[in-house]
This record gives C-alpha cells, sequence and structure tokens, in this order.
C-alpha cells in the first residue's frame, strides 16, 4: 500500500446516495471535500477528514407535513481494518472508540462514509418546527393549517377502575 494523502472534491445528485428510510430525500447536491490517508506504521488504519453541506427532507414527526434540514458536517474519523477489530464476544466500548470504526477489504468507499455522517447529523425527532401542533386526533386535519374546533373525545370511563390501581 502506498502511504499518500488523497484530496477529494465531489458533488453528489439527489438519489445518488441512498439512504435507505423512504421518509428521508436529499433535496439538493451533497457537497464534500476533505482528504483520506493511510496513516504509517498503523497496520492500516485509514483516516479520513472533511466537510460536507447538503439539504435534506424529512417526513415531520408531528404532523406528516415536510421538514427541511440543511446540514453543514465536519468530520475527522479513523478506520482500522475488520481483522483489527473486536472479536465476535462482547466488548464493553470507550469514549475514544466512538470516532473508530471499521472496513473490510482493500477500503472505504466515500459515499458509505457520507451516508453514516448524514444520518448521525439529523436530529432523531424531525419536526417542521419547533412549535409544530401536529395532527387533530379527531378528524385529522394538519393544526398547522386550519383551526378544527375539535373536541378531544372524553377518556371511556370503564377504564377508570384500572386507572386507579
Amino acid at each position: 500500500m502506498e502511504l499518500r494523502t488523497v484530496r477529494f472534491e465531489r458533488t453528489y445528485p439527489p438519489g445518488a446516495i441512498q439512504f435507505l428510510d423512504p421518509k428521508l430525500r436529499q433535496a439538493g447536491p451533497l457537497a464534500v471535500q476533505g482528504s483520506a490517508e493511510l496513516l504509517p506504521n498503523s497496520g492500516g488504519e485509514i483516516r479520513v477528514r472533511g466537510r460536507l453541506s447538503v439539504r435534506m427532507e424529512a417526513e415531520c414527526d408531528v404532523c406528516l407535513d415536510i421538514a427541511a434540514y440543511p446540514l453543514e458536517v465536519e468530520f475527522d474519523l479513523f478506520y482500522q481494518p475488520a481483522a483489527a477489530g473486536p472479536r465476535k464476544e462482547e466488548v464493553a466500548l470507550r469514549l475514544e472508540d466512538s470516532e473508530l470504526d471499521f472496513y473490510e477489504g482493500e477500503g472505504l468507499e466515500l459515499e458509505d462514509v457520507l451516508r453514516e455522517q448524514v444520518l448521525l447529523a439529523l436530529p432523531m425527532h424531525r419536526v417542521c418546527r419547533e412549535d409544530c401542533q401536529g395532527i387533530c386526533p379527531v378528524c385529522g386535519a394538519n393544526r398547522n393549517r386550519v383551526q378544527c374546533g375539535c373536541r378531544q373525545k372524553a377518556p371511556d370511563d370503564r377504564w377508570a377502575a384500572l386507572r386507579e390501581l
């Protein structure tokens, strides 16, 4: 293996990288620039550094409208050959292990690194806005667009005895 730094600068159009979540889509080009290098005297460890920017869209978890997420992500990652990684038994991870991953074969695919970084940068609870009012449980209207005036149904009193337990 040759020890040299490989610089990259690429733009991926929407659809070029599959994000495996049907509720998530790339809404604009994903631009990335950075470098990858095989670290000397490391047994095959690869360091990938860079910066990406992309606009992603996802379904709001509360009202089901489309929510936009412009992302600017800087990353500095280390990858070791899978043979150097933990065996099949359970292993306790340390904090410094969170920025270390493993690869198999001859190296890494940049698209895999980018997919992982985008997914990690997105919020776990995806909402269109902080004050999203969601969907009316009675009529199904989006409360961000319409004030439907529906009243919530009173709870079924047949279950009241169970609530008191």
